[in-house]
């Protein structure tokens, strides 16, 4: 597994980074990776799934939605529209097959045979980023209203959890949901979700039974 560097075009511009498993096999799987927090709660759980494809004869990469991780553009200027150009210039870059979509990622998901892991819509991911903006504020003394948040966020922008999102992509965000794709939902896999966890985590019989699902989605 390495990083790799991948070009962007249109109004984004430059290149981002990814990590590979690249072996130049012919099911080849780009990863979306799960958006804000849950992207670095579940980050080490996608790299040890990873490693099972490896092993399955998979390529796999995860690539950085612009803005996040490493990138160097600024999260305030990208919306849905950009992140879903990015994601289908990814998988042309990377000669993609499929395509797995993590919790928010399945929002971004490219024009190929999709699967789609806990598929959350976007509205419930800013009620999440709401409610800890809204609890962090109050344990600092501070009282801030959820509808006068919603308000500055979709006239100007707003900063929740750390992650400052422009007014567009917090309304696209309001009323987003992922499209056409076979769900793998969260009691095939066993547990509970890893994102739901405080801290980033790894589960090896989660990422056995994932690894083992998409296996067989793609070769058959």
């Amino acid at each position: 597994m390495i990083p790799a560097t991948w070009p962007l075009s249109g109004e984004n511009t430059g290149e981002e980074m990814a990590l590979v498993c690249d072996r130049a096999r012919p099911c080849r799987l780009l990863i979306v990776p799960a958006l804000f927090d849950e992207g670095n709660r579940l980050r080490r759980f996608t790299v040890e799934v990873m490693r099972r494809l490896d092993r399955a004869g998979i390529d796999t990469v995860l690539p950085d939605l612009p803005g996040t991780n490493e990138s160097l553009l600024g999260l305030e200027t990208q919306d849905a529209g950009l992140w879903r150009e990015a994601m289908q210039h990814a998988a042309r870059h990377f000669a993609a097959t499929h395509v797995l979509g993590l919790r928010g990622g399945c929002l971004f998901t490219p024009d190929l045979p999709a699967l789609h892991y806990a598929p959350v819509k976007g509205a419930q991911i800013l009620r999440g980023l709401l409610r800890a903006r809204i609890l962090a504020a109050r344990e600092a003394g501070l009282e801030e209203n959820r509808d006068s948040l919603i308000e500055t966020a979709r006239r100007e922008g707003i900063v929740l959890a750390g992650y400052p999102l422009g007014a567009a992509l917090f309304r696209e965000l309001e009323t987003l949901e992922a499209g056409p794709a076979e769900v793998i939902a969260q009691d095939r896999i066993g547990g509970s979700g890893l994102w739901l966890r405080a801290e980033p985590d790894e589960n090896a019989a989660q990422a056995d039974a994932l690894a083992a699902i998409l296996a067989e989605a793609l070769q058959g």
